[in-house]
């Protein structure tokens, strides 16, 4: 019996980021052994018919396809749901995100918005990161045709257990905790506030308190004005004994980062958010989360049981001395890596994420 076929649709890396890697888990997993996968990579929009050709000239059973949640990306689908339409192709659809709705109902324009709906209804299913995410397809598919598979922490960047009772067992060693950003440079994901919070420890230390927290950023910088406004904000304020930037890391670099780390930020209200990795990485890797109600977040996160999730009201001062007070409360970080470790073994490991592909790839 020859294998299904299956036709990625996607953005492969480079460049690196939540969705890229996802793509590129699936399909270096054990399932490109279960099914004959085949790609076209559509990261860059100059390569846009020859792509059509290629989708055009594909012989695949399914195409598993993550849309846009951009304007000019949503033009580029919707030439691709009519081809594949037109030729009586399966299709699956994958949002990465928890925007795509908005843009359809509010952004677009009455024409495009409309395509949009009829191009859904013609789709065999669609797949969201969370169950707060499903009703961006109401209206749009039945309820059977929207599948929730939560993304994952890929295997290379999970402590493994004796590290993680290291870990929480050295707690009360480490009197300095760090505080991590790990995720791309942009002002909506929120890494201002956390060079604020590391200005507001620098004039609590120097009121006469105590060291506790540094903080720590890793990701790119996409924009040169982003990276001169880090870099200012740093010497302006003179955060350079409390504020390190890692550059770009991966593979083992990361691993280390993630392990020495004990507080993870990301105070998002990027648009196009979705469930980030970055957040699931830090769960596995023994971390308290600070995070915000946004997309599909409170899915993984919940308010004083394995983090800070800050609403839209609450003020950056205040975010910074619930952290401040984590750092001193030992006994409860040890309590909530614990929760969060167990969340990920349980939940949101590489073979989960697989498994729950696997069947939608069966269904369809």
């Amino acid at each position: 019996m020859s294998k299904k076929r299956i036709c990625f649709i996607a953005q492969f890396p480079p460049p690196m980021h939540g969705l890229s890697k996802a793509v590129e888990t699936l399909y270096n997993s054990e399932l490109s052994q279960e099914f004959d996968f085949e790609k076209v990579d559509i990261t860059n929009n100059k390569d846009f018919l020859k792509n059509l050709n290629l989708i055009r000239k594909s012989k695949a059973d399914l195409f598993y396809f993550t849309i846009s949640q951009t304007k000019g990306g949503n033009l580029r689908d919707l030439v691709i749901f009519k081809l594949l339409h037109m030729q009586h192709k399966k299709c699956l659809i994958h949002l990465h995100g928890g925007y795509y709705r908005q843009l359809v109902d509010n952004d677009l324009s009455g024409w495009q918005s409309k395509a949009n709906y009829k191009a859904i209804s013609q789709i065999d299913g669609a797949i969201v990161l969370g169950e707060s995410l499903k009703p961006i397809f109401h209206g749009m598919l039945p309820d059977d045709k929207i599948y929730v598979v939560p993304n994952c922490v890929d295997d290379q960047y999970l402590m493994s257990d004796e590290e993680f009772e290291e870990k929480v067992r050295t707690i009360d060693e480490r009197k300095v905790k760090h505080v991590l950003y790990l995720s791309n440079f942009i002002r909506s994901k929120g890494y201002p506030e956390v060079l604020e919070m590391a200005k507001l420890e620098k004039e609590r230390v120097e009121t006469g308190g105590e060291r506790k927290l540094h903080f720590d950023f890793a990701g790119k910088f996409f924009e040169q004005s982003e990276e001169e406004f880090f870099n200012s904000y740093v010497k302006d304020n003179c955060l350079e004994d409390y504020v390190t930037y890692h550059g770009v890391v991966g593979g083992d670099e990361k691993r280390k980062l993630l392990k020495e780390s004990d507080i993870f930020v990301l105070l998002t209200r990027y648009p196009n958010e979705g469930q980030p990795i970055s957040i699931l990485e830090a769960m596995g890797n023994g971390m308290m989360i600070v995070t915000t109600d946004h997309a599909g977040i409170p899915d993984i996160v919940e308010d004083g049981v394995n983090g800070i999730v800050v609403r839209s009201e609450r003020q950056i001062r205040d975010v910074y001395s619930a952290s401040y007070e984590l750092a001193l409360d030992t006994h409860k970080i040890g309590h909530v890596e614990r929760r969060n470790r167990c969340n990920i073994e349980n939940q949101y490991k590489e073979s989960r994420y697989v498994a729950g592909m696997r069947e939608c790839f069966r269904i369809i």
